[in-house]
């Protein structure tokens, strides 16, 4: 009889690397090897020959990064979503689309599971398995952090020399790392405790620490349209050379390391340290343009329900009714979102330097210290400040009577 089949998300990191030998070794099943390729560089170099050497019967590579870009990071920019006040998401909604990916194949090839190495502490195992539930239901899950003997990366790397498995780090290096074309995060070793000052000069990938970035500013004007940006300095690019030329630019520059203390969803705390260059920049300037662009009550709305859709790319709920109904609403709230802005970027600091857009609400007129006759009149204000303060005024006269 065949035997049955697993669909594994692969890395070719650490966990995933080990996973293929003791899924064989504890549940006797043939193993397909998925790596979602969201921008991760050449972290995929070599991985067909990697997972197939640790016992993968076959392995699919899917190059799914115009996709994250266009339908997963875009969408996640135009609402402005920022998880407590630091983290631009960069894991977050690179999950859900892995994992269509993982549940696309496993219905292709048969099989019964799917199995990830995401941690039992960590928020991953969350967003993998809402996204299987949602997609494929009757699919079984295996998640070995939550049930085998090894306890620490330590233990992982001990479990790879013993079986002869190749793998990317050695004790001496053992952060955990999330890359993709959005950003790299690293946690674990020093960074656990709060109290160390990441070791930037070492630590970082994309990002040159701001002390070591020129000594003269850079500009940068990105241009949009309907809330999506559509060129860097002139040059008409797709999503994904957006993101591309920006990282660059932002990594030359210092720009986009966040230090964060994150609340878990599982409950804990964790720090980490994330680089997002591009992504920082393209926050900045969409920011600055709705400025200019959208009205106060939209702008206010707009900052409120961002937090809410943070809340939700951050829980792994990207396919849920709500998520899907904000980005809605964000796609009509941003259609006057278009335009240029100027950044001016010095050692890891963003400035704006100028925006301008055939939507733009700002009026010289109306703005100007100067009296605007038809439009606006410094004598208006006066009957609008006495109605806007008609209930302080009452309130006090109520307090003066009885206080007698």
């Amino acid at each position: 009889m065949a035997k049955e089949k697993v669909v594994l998300a692969y890395s070719g990191g650490l966990d995933t690397s080990i996973i293929i030998s003791w899924l064989i070794e504890n549940y006797d099943y043939e193993v397909i090897a998925v790596c979602g390729n969201v921008g991760q560089g050449k972290e995929t170099d070599g991985l067909e020959e990697r997972a197939k050497a640790a016992g993968a019967s076959k392995v699919y590579i899917a190059d799914l990064v115009d996709d994250y870009v266009k339908n997963y990071i875009y969408p996640t920019v135009k609402a402005g979503a920022v998880y407590e006040g630091k983290y631009l998401l960069g894991t977050s909604h690179a999950r859900p689309i892995i994992a269509e990916k993982l549940v696309e194949v496993a219905l292709k090839e048969g099989a019964v599971a799917i199995c990830h190495g995401a941690t039992g502490k960590g928020n991953d195992q969350v967003r993998f398995e809402l996204t299987i539930k949602a997609l494929a239901p009757h699919l079984k899950i295996i998640a070995p952090w939550r049930i085998w003997d090894i306890k620490s990366r330590e233990d992982a790397v001990d479990y790879a020399e013993k079986h002869n498995i190749s793998i990317p780090v050695t004790k001496k290096e053992l952060y955990s790392r999330d890359r993709n074309i959005w950003h790299i995060s690293h946690e674990g070793m020093d960074l656990e405790d709060p109290a160390n000052e990441p070791q930037l000069d070492s630590l970082l990938k994309l990002t040159v620490p701001p002390e070591k970035a020129p000594d003269k500013p850079a500009y940068v004007t990105i241009s949009f349209e309907k809330g999506e940006a559509v060129a860097v300095n002139g040059e008409k690019l797709s999503p994904r050379g957006v993101v591309e030329k920006l990282n660059k630019i932002g990594g030359e520059n210092g720009i986009g390391i966040a230090d964060i203390v994150e609340d878990r969803l599982v409950g804990m705390k964790s720090r980490g340290v994330y680089e997002t260059p591009g992504g920082t920049i393209l926050y900045a300037a969409a920011q600055e343009l709705e400025y200019l662009c959208l009205d106060r009550d939209t702008q206010s709305f707009k900052r409120q329900a961002a937090i809410k859709f943070a809340e939700l790319v951050y829980d792994g709920k990207w396919h849920t009714p709500l998520r899907e109904a904000l980005s809605a609403m964000f796609d009509s709230m941003t259609e006057t979102v278009t335009g240029e802005v100027k950044l001016k970027l010095y050692k890891g600091s963003i400035s704006p330097a100028g925006a301008t857009s055939p939507y733009s609400l700002y009026n010289e007129d109306i703005a100007s210290f100067g009296d605007s006759h038809e439009l606006y009149s410094h004598k208006d204000s006066e009957g609008f400040i006495n109605l806007f303060g008609l209930p302080l005024k009452v309130r006090a006269m109520m307090k003066a009577k009885c206080e007698k």
